[in-house]
């Protein structure tokens, strides 16, 4: 007979197709153990709210900073230290150009678009425009589309709800009704849009070669009832993820964070460190609490 400890699962799960998840995705990897029903919308991020608020998944990837506020919160999730989503930031915040050339300080006493001021790009944008452009962000207005996953979490006084009147945030910049916005992967294709960060590729890599981390934006999170209670689940999840991993490009590879709780364990210091600056949470983290005995691989 099989015993209810090593019964196959099925575990709702959210997680984005790419080129580090088809595997996972089109069942190339599979498990005895359990199986991944991939049951989140087409955009992961659509599915933070309904993994934290609800527990409407019992695993799959989250922004890190949703992570620290729902443990903060007491929503019981762990992390799996294999990072789904991660890159450099500094190219992911532009502005529109047709009144002249900003740098990054010229951001003070303006207003700046993003979709949510818990969005996790905006924290390390943030961070970056802090720490290595001297900005001072209290002095920002952060024009924000989108409230925080996690419910009880309040904007700072400086975070203006954005009423976006059918608008996208990429057109509100093109319009100048913000002066500058955090898109990421969502900067428009014009020729009057400028980054903010100039030589933004070579800005990152210089900035990687003396900080030694690429960012980290979406980790693989685990229901703690599932971590508690097959730890042989969750160690089957870890292989399958990093097989999964190597079948994406060696450029597709390089430009993402490793595997591993040690590797990764200084992009995540950082990342405690700049949210706590940017009063997203309000304690801070050891980054051995954000796992448990099991995924602390």
């Amino acid at each position: 007979m099989t015993s209810v400890a090593s019964a196959p699962l099925t575990l709702k799960t959210n997680l984005a197709e790419s080129a580090i998840t088809h595997a996972l995705r089109s069942g190339a990897i599979q498990s005895d153990d359990f199986t991944f029903e991939f049951c989140g919308p087409k955009s992961a991020h659509n599915g933070f709210k309904t993994m934290v608020r609800d527990r409407g998944f019992d695993a799959g990837e989250l922004a890190i900073v949703t992570f620290f506020q729902a443990r903060e919160a007491g929503v019981p999730l762990v992390m799996l230290p294999a990072p789904i989503v991660g890159r450099f930031q500094h190219h992911c915040i532009g502005y529109c150009a047709d009144e002249g050339v900003m740098r990054p300080k010229d951001i003070e006493g303006r207003r700046v678009g993003v979709r949510s001021y818990t969005q996790t790009t905006g924290m390390w944008v943030r961070g970056i425009l802090r720490h290595e452009y001297g900005v001072d962000l209290d002095r920002v207005a952060w024009l924000c589309a989108e409230a925080a996953h996690v419910l009880n979490y309040r904007d700072p006084p400086n975070c203006i709800r954005l009423p976006l009147r059918g608008k996208t945030l990429a057109q509100m910049m093109l319009d100048r009704d913000v002066d500058a916005a955090i898109l990421g992967a969502d900067m428009p294709n014009d020729p009057r849009v400028r980054h903010l960060i100039a030589d933004p590729v070579g800005e990152a890599q210089r900035w990687h070669e003396r900080i030694g981390i690429i960012p980290i934006n979406h980790m693989f999170v685990i229901d703690q009832r599932v971590s508690r209670s097959r730890p042989d689940v969750v160690r089957e999840m870890y292989r399958m993820i990093a097989k999964s991993r190597a079948g994406a490009s060696p450029e597709e590879l390089a430009a993402l964070p490793p595997m591993g709780l040690e590797p990764n364990r200084k992009a995540l210091e950082l990342a405690i460190e700049w949210s706590l600056e940017q009063k997203l949470i309000s304690r801070k983290f050891s980054v051995d609490e954000l796992f448990d005995d099991t995924t602390a691989m």
